[in-house]
């Protein structure tokens, strides 16, 4: 994040969730001010009004797909821009009050998006239990601790916090989900490049011209840059409209995502600048190369010789 690192931090709560399990991964949240927002729009307001400086929000689950709240208030309002990104492993667990047989569970808390994680699992070790919807993995911690139902799934980070004792661990269907966060500020100079970065957009298309989406990607794979997500969302506006969401390899300050840029400036209604940022990865996969003759240094080369020739200089 470029310049003085942020101190006081907003999240989606409740406390005692992935999201805040994954603002602790940050070490400038883990020393400087925590506090829960209780939705997306409420953690992101308290950033755009300056009553935090950061937020950090779900922005997809590699099992669940994109978080619409999050995308919609990302294309909406004033700018936000992701200054970081945080990938979670997200691994479940089966809490109660006290170690109790799975025989003896009647009843389990869980959030839907948990339930329907676990489900495969839920099925084959506890089929005669009935699954509760709570609002959140915090709340289904909270009922377990309180007697109100026999057993909880939540996150790790619930366990300790609430009293509990885990009663199986990584009960997930999906042993390699992970959740994908968003560290949001107030727009600002991008951060340097890194050499593995990703540079996120939100453009919008005039719905009643044939091929402009054609033309959006084209923009893109000409200069041999890797699209690594497109996800839409209808605008609200009329049937038809849509905003599409792009998170593509590279950093702004590069040639060719700079020249890409502004050939989808000529040719979209919207382009909404949304941050260019270090991948985060979980392993030591290395970066997607670029095709010959579309790398940076190739950008660069061939812009230095347009240069000469302008300049009347023999090639």
């Amino acid at each position: 994040m470029p310049g003085t690192p942020p101190t006081r931090f907003v999240y989606l709560g409740p406390e005692g969730t992935f999201t805040e399990a994954a603002l602790r991964t940050i070490p400038a949240a883990e020393h400087g001010l925590r506090v829960p927002a209780r939705s997306v729009p409420e953690a992101l307001e308290a950033v755009r009004a300056g009553d935090a400086e950061a937020a950090l929000v779900p922005l997809e689950n590699s099992v669940g797909g994109a978080v619409p709240v999050t995308l919609d208030e990302l294309a909406t309002g004033s700018t936000l821009m992701i200054t970081r990104e945080v990938v979670l492993p997200v691994e479940f667990v089966l809490a109660a009050r006290e170690l109790t047989p799975l025989s003896r569970i009647r009843s389990v808390a869980a959030h839907p998006q948990a339930s329907a994680q676990c489900r495969n699992w839920l099925l084959a070790h506890l089929p005669d239990a009935t699954v509760v919807d709570m609002l959140s993995n915090a709340a289904a911690a909270i009922s377990a601790a309180a007697g109100e139902h026999d057993a909880a799934l939540c996150a790790p980070i619930g366990v300790p916090r609430h009293g509990l004792t885990v009663l199986a661990e990584k009960v997930a269907d999906h042993a390699d989900a992970v959740t994908r966060f968003a560290l949001l500020t107030r727009p600002g100079p991008p951060g340097p490049p890194t050499g593995d970065d990703v540079t996120s957009l939100a453009v919008s298309i005039p719905h009643d011209e044939a091929g402009t989406l054609v033309a959006v990607l084209t923009e893109l794979s000409v200069r041999g840059i890797n699209l690594s997500r497109i996800e839409s969302r209808p605008t609200g506006e009329q049937l038809g409209t849509y905003v599409f969401f792009l998170d593509c390899s590279g950093h702004v300050a590069e040639p060719r995502l700079g020249e890409a840029l502004q050939g989808l400036r000529r040719i979209c209604a919207e382009v909404r600048f949304l941050g260019s940022y270090p991948r985060h990865r979980l392993t030591r996969e290395a970066p997607v190369a670029s095709p010959k003759g579309l790398s940076d240094t190739d950008f660069a080369d061939s812009a230095a010789w347009l240069a000469r020739i302008r300049a009347g200089e023999t090639i």
